[in-house]
């Protein structure tokens, strides 16, 4: 218990928490606020499975209560919903958020277009064909003219044949803008429909007591939330209350038979999984990219940030979960 305590120092680099004892009280709180649980604790947790996963509880925090009481809520009112206890949740475990990549400009489309196979031969050919207008023999001056009309019509075409590759240029101009303008503007609209999903989104929590419905983005480490029939889960969190519950991995792990979650069994719930039967009460234990879903999108590089090795503060991916299990569906 307390080298677990000790250990908690070494991510809480501006807390000012001395060593010895356990570093907090009885009823779960602590001094200075930390929580009695660290970020990579908690990732690492969400890592198990079943029986592995019950006896790291078990070891670790004595049972789900526990760790509820060293996350600061209650296993039963949850959540004082308190704005000062939010905002130090998301600055400990980070939001239920993954930001996307930055949008790529519009000069970064029109490089990608430019680099069409055709759109390359047409530009050697157009390069070459200008190249050529202009070109010169030597020794084509020191002739004798003998056919003055016959200079006069060469002369012309010497200085129309730049049109030619001007033309193949100017066509490819317009190609390589009409492609990037329309891959801009498709990715210009699919970002305003992330946004409206990421708003309308909303989960059942309970916080004081009282059963409401917040947005996903809102959602914290020590939430309650309520799970039912049909839920795509936000977040990862472990059942503290389950009526014959069965949930859908196979977007996390490829496998399609229904996994059935009970407290006494498998109670690790994780995000981007869904809902298929029963109903039951999870405590959120990893939100945005310290969940299961957010590690994966991370590493897939679909979301942006800093890998420093140790703290990973994350930071709604509701849009992601929603595209995520979208794609897995059959």
């Amino acid at each position: 218990m307390g080298e677990m305590a000790n250990s908690a120092v070494e991510f809480y680099p501006k807390g000012t928490r001395g060593g010895g004892g356990g570093g907090g009280r009885a009823d779960g709180s602590h001094v200075g606020g930390d929580f009695g649980v660290t970020v990579k604790e908690l990732r690492e947790l969400m890592e198990l499975r079943g029986a592995d996963a019950l006896q790291k509880i078990q070891d670790s925090y004595g049972d789900t209560e526990g760790l509820c009481q060293r996350l600061q809520s209650n296993i039963t009112d949850g959540l004082s919903g308190d704005p000062a206890d939010l905002d130090r949740r998301c600055q400990t475990f980070g939001q239920n958020f993954i930001p996307p990549k930055k949008p790529k400009t519009f000069l970064e489309l029109v490089w990608e277009a430019l680099q069409d196979v055709k759109l390359i031969i047409l530009e050697a050919a157009a390069i070459i064909s200008l190249g050529l207008s202009f070109y010169q023999p030597p020794g084509k001056e020191s002739e004798a003219c003998g056919n003055v009309s016959g200079d006069a019509e060469d002369e012309g075409e010497g200085d129309t044949g730049w049109i030619e590759g001007a033309a193949i240029l100017l066509s490819v101009v317009c190609v390589v803008l009409v492609t990037a303008f329309n891959d801009w503007s498709k990715e210009k609209q699919f970002r305003g429909l992330q946004s409206r999903i990421e708003q309308e989104q909303k989960f059942t929590v309970v916080r004081k007591g009282n059963v409401i419905q917040i947005p996903v983005a809102d959602m914290v480490v020590g939430d309650l939330a309520q799970v039912k029939y049909g839920d795509l889960l936000p977040a990862d969190g472990i059942l503290i209350q389950g009526n014959d519950l069965k949930i859908d991995e196979s977007s996390l792990t490829g496998e399609s038979d229904h996994v059935r979650k009970s407290v006494d069994k498998d109670p690790m719930l994780l995000s981007g999984t869904h809902v298929m039967e029963g109903s039951g009460r999870m405590l959120v234990t990893a939100v945005g990219v310290n969940s299961q879903t957010g590690i994966i999108f991370t590493l897939l590089g679909a979301g942006e940030m800093e890998e420093d090795g140790k703290e990973k503060k994350g930071v709604p991916t509701s849009w992601m979960l929603m595209e995520n299990h979208a794609v897995s569906d059959p």
